[in-house]
């Protein structure tokens, strides 16, 4: 929707991101830190995508899943943190009307796609360890596009249900929204109209779009665990619940800080949430490459040729 169709609509043209509420001492001490994590974040997301690509020995199930995540959450934090660090270092908190939906829609589908690729990967987990001699003719190349794809789709839908209809209150003032970034439940508090249907509508929408891959993650995880009991060998037991137990934190952290954050979000105080919230919009993204990728042998590996393709390179020129 054009600015101008958002001004006919409502008195307020842009809104007041309060964030964290710092003092101005801390906000150079912010600004860094915050820029140290995004610039860490991109990297390592970059780095995993470019060694994805480049090494055959990665063209695997696993790792364009990882790929397609690294790819989604450099997004959805580039939608977010450049934002936050502008504000640290102007002291500007204001975005405009239009700005605001766009941040919540961009990150809103992500965050959505990501629970459909955490499903995907504990569905992989389930065939590699439950089902290995179906393993390769199920999780073949048509199936992992058709997964990625429909992740992706999955999640623009659901926010683009939701927007729309939140595109239709009027806001008259006040413009303060007590978050560091355009979320949901902050903004409709904010609207002069009657948002009780809306709120019940968004708990609607979000249990029809999250709870069937919550769903196939726990039962994946039930499968394997079960599977897991049933190895006789002590050390198999270890090497193979290994594989798959920096997957099960990921989506335990992941689902835990937003299951408090918007299924409790009464129970909670506002800089709980705050927290809570950078849990999954910024450590998460941050710490990712290091559970999933850079502690596994093949992206060792392949990182190590890589670095020494570069070396050659460099002394050759």
């Amino acid at each position: 929707m054009a600015d101008g169709d958002w001004r006919n609509q409502t008195a307020v043209t842009e809104f007041i991101l309060l964030g964290f509420g710092v003092l101005p001492e801390l906000k150079i001490l912010l600004f860094l830190m915050f820029l140290v994590i995004y610039m860490a974040t991109v990297v390592g997301k970059i780095l995993t995508v470019v060694l994805v690509l480049t090494h055959q020995q990665l063209h695997t199930p696993m790792y364009f899943f990882l790929g397609n995540l690294s790819c989604l959450e450099t997004c959805y934090t580039s939608s977010i943190l450049p934002r936050m660090l502008a504000s640290f270092l102007t002291g500007d908190k204001t975005i405009s009307f239009s700005g605001c939906f766009t941040q919540f829609f961009i990150f809103s589908s992500l965050a959505c796609t990501e629970y459909y690729l955490l499903a995907a990967i504990s569905y992989y987990r389930y065939l590699a360890i439950c089902k290995p001699l179906h393993y390769s003719t199920l999780m073949n190349t048509r199936f992992c596009l058709q997964l990625a794809a429909g992740s992706w789709l999955n999640g623009c839908l659901a926010t683009v249900v939701f927007v729309l209809f939140l595109s239709q209150l009027t806001f008259c003032g006040p413009n303060e929204i007590d978050h560091f970034y355009c979320d949901a439940l902050p903004f409709m508090e904010l609207s002069c109209s009657d948002t009780h249907w809306l709120v019940l509508f968004n708990f609607i929408l979000s249990c029809v779009f999250t709870m069937p891959p919550l769903l196939l993650t726990l039962i994946s995880y039930v499968c394997i665990i079960a599977s897991i009991l049933s190895i006789p060998s002590t050390i198999g037991r270890q090497k193979t619940f290994s594989t798959c137990s920096s997957h099960l934190v990921v989506v335990t952290i992941y689902y835990g800080t937003l299951m408090i954050v918007y299924v409790l979000p009464k129970s909670n105080t506002l800089i709980l949430n705050k927290v809570l919230s950078l849990s999954y919009t910024v450590m998460t993204p941050l710490v990712n490459p290091l559970i999933y990728s850079l502690r596994n042998r093949e992206v060792k590996d392949a990182l190590s040729k890589s670095i020494s393709k570069y070396v050659t390179f460099t002394k050759t020129c």
